[in-house]
């Protein structure tokens, strides 16, 4: 199973803690944001063939979804303001990925963990910056917004990065190093009769 990332920020702190190879990772990238991107091209279908006389309703935002700030943030946080909102909601996000999938026992209840954490960020940080905490999110809509919002991106793929690396930084502090990944399991070869023993 792929372990349902669907976030580059996360597959990102989970290959700097070493739970993923690189080489992994970036094919997790390129399919993150090749989905965030087809997610937006068929959401624009159907919005596009929504008729609206009264030319309000919910695909008429001009934004299309995509975090922002400044005119295009509710509260009007600034740029700086955003950058660490972003920074920080992903930390708290991938800090509880990395913390809820440590041990193999917590895995079937992590997605409860997961999911209740992200809705709490969702509350605190929509009215703030529309809520991002995950680059594939942000680029998809933004190809499709009438607004600004393609050229605020960078900061929505960047800031989740950077709080990536912070919470995988804390989970070091707290964990210790980083996970090595499992050796393969495999029948051990049994030691030559007179070695002497393991110290």
């Amino acid at each position: 199973m792929s372990g349902c990332h669907v976030n580059p920020a996360v597959t990102l702190g989970v290959v700097l803690a070493r739970r993923m190879s690189p080489i992994a990772g970036v094919l997790y990238w390129v399919a993150q944001f090749a989905g965030g991107i087809i997610g937006a091209v068929l959401l624009h279908w159907i919005a596009s063939a929504v008729r609206d006389p009264l030319g309000g309703g919910p695909f008429s935002r001009k934004s299309f979804g995509s975090p922002g700030w400044g005119k295009n943030s509710d509260l009007f946080i600034s740029g700086s303001g955003a950058f660490l909102v972003e920074i920080i909601l992903t930390a708290v996000l991938v800090l509880v990925v990395l913390g809820a999938t440590r041990g193999a026992g917590d895995k079937p209840v992590a997605g409860i963990a997961i999911g209740a954490a992200l809705t709490a960020i969702h509350l605190v940080g929509i009215p703030l910056t529309g809520t991002s905490v995950n680059p594939a999110r942000a680029l998809g809509p933004a190809l499709f917004a009438d607004n600004n919002a393609l050229s605020q991106t960078w900061l929505f793929i960047v800031a989740p990065l950077v709080g990536a690396i912070a919470a995988v930084a804390i989970h070091w502090l707290v964990h210790g190093e980083p996970e090595l990944p499992p050796a393969k399991p495999g029948r051990a070869e049994p030691e030559p009769v007179g070695a002497p023993a393991a110290p």
